[in-house]
């Protein structure tokens, strides 16, 4: 029976808020590379390996959470790693040497591992068939609403106080978030539906459903997806100043636009996901249209305003791919398996944000910025040809995993 309009938006709510603390924590250190390569006195490459630790821990900590979600249960998974991911930056910014934000990244990465295979778990359990690309999609949009907050508020506490106590105040407005969203789940939990549960296959059987190739084609997907954006949110401040001379404010400005026009094309591409029947064809263009601009961005010769308006309209391409990519994966994911599908495919993420940075770190220290921007595009290019094969091999009958639903 189809849940009302009023369940889904709270759910969504829930599920979203969390989403946005996430993100918030992911990018409150990377706007501060320079900041800390000065201080510091560390290369573009050490900086990326803190980039590298975070992702590393979180890419390979995700599918156990995915696990544990569909055993367990997604609600006490959530707010565990959330409050962990909170500490960690709070921590990162007591560091006292380079050395020390290592192990801070680390666990930082465990706590940001939870959130895809709980909070999609959540959302394909408790909301109605019909609203969930936009449900997808406003997920999304909770997540950069994070990305855009967490640079504003770095640069801002950063330039009163210091980087030490903006990194200590963000964590702590995480924890806190933390603490306001174990209250209202604990009073909206019993609304929600019990979460569905797959008949145990074994580890063979699920190494089995998470081996079968739509699910490798979305996971390569999403590593080229972050091979490619990673560079973008991590370096692209340094990059525009390298290469248009664009002062910090300008070059952070145009990173926040970028987010800015993602989060509406995720909001765009969930309407278009509720009524596309090709998901591959809105999600190939968008980033066909992403790769394009890139490659005039590193021409070089773009005056100031014309790279904050290419920045705004890379961000809205990639964004509108956002609901329509989910989409894929849901449909090529058994029931009750939405932990452990989403929580591998997704971890596909973080191992493109492990690899790429010390790549783009290592070509900023060459002063290759230009050529920064070229492999962003040639990436995107390639992530085409894997959700292409998505939906071709989604299309096609698969066997069902052994012992499985």
């Amino acid at each position: 029976m189809d849940r009302s309009l009023r369940d889904d938006v709270r759910v969504i709510a829930l599920i979203g808020s969390g989403h946005t603390v996430s993100h918030f924590l992911q990018l409150t250190l990377p706007p501060l590379f320079p900041v800390l390569r000065d201080e510091l006195g560390v290369s573009w490459v050490a900086l990326g390996v803190i980039s590298s630790v975070f992702y590393a821990v979180s890419g390979l900590a995700q599918p156990i959470a995915g696990f544990w979600v569909d055993r367990f249960g997604a609600r006490r998974v959530l707010l565990s790693g959330m409050a962990l991911f909170g500490a960690a930056i709070v921590l990162t910014g007591l560091a006292p040497t380079y050395h020390a934000l290592l192990p801070m990244a680390a666990l930082a990465g465990l706590g940001n591992s939870v959130f895809h295979p709980a909070d999609y778990s959540i959302l394909n359990a408790a909301v109605s068939g019909r609203r969930i690309a936009r449900a997808y999609s406003l997920h999304q949009i909770s997540g950069n609403l994070g990305w855009v907050l967490a640079p504003l508020l770095v640069a801002s506490v950063t330039h009163v106080a210091g980087w030490r106590v903006a990194l200590v105040s963000a964590g702590g407005l995480a924890l806190l978030a933390t603490g306001a969203i174990a209250l209202h789940t604990s009073g909206l939990g019993a609304r929600l539906p019990p979460l569905p549960r797959a008949e145990r296959a074994g580890l063979r059987g699920d190494l089995r459903l998470l081996m079968a190739v739509p699910i490798l084609m979305a996971f390569g997907y999403f590593v080229l997806l972050t091979a490619s954006t990673s560079g973008i949110q991590t370096f692209v401040v340094p990059a525009l100043g390298a290469m248009y001379h664009a002062p910090l404010v300008l070059a952070t400005g145009a990173l926040t636009v970028y987010l800015f026009g993602n989060a509406s094309g995720v909001l765009l591409g969930g309407f278009l996901a509720d009524r596309a029947t090709r998901h591959d064809l809105v999600a190939a263009t968008g980033v066909l249209s992403a790769a394009t601009l890139m490659m005039v961005l590193a021409t070089g010769a773009l005056p100031l305003g014309a790279v904050t308006a290419i920045m705004a309209v890379t961000g809205f391409s990639m964004g509108v791919t956002a609901p329509s990519r989910d989409m894929l994966v849901r449909a090529a994911t058994p029931r009750g398996s939405s932990g452990k599908v989403f929580g591998f495919v997704y971890s596909g993420l973080d191992v493109g944000s492990l690899i790429a940075p010390p790549v783009y770190g290592w070509l900023l220290d060459r002063e290759a910025p230009r050529l920064m921007f070229v492999v962003i595009a040639v990436v995107m290019l390639v992530m085409i040809a894997t959700v292409v094969q998505v939906r071709r091999r989604v299309a096609e009958p698969q066997p069902a995993p052994a012992g499985g639903d």
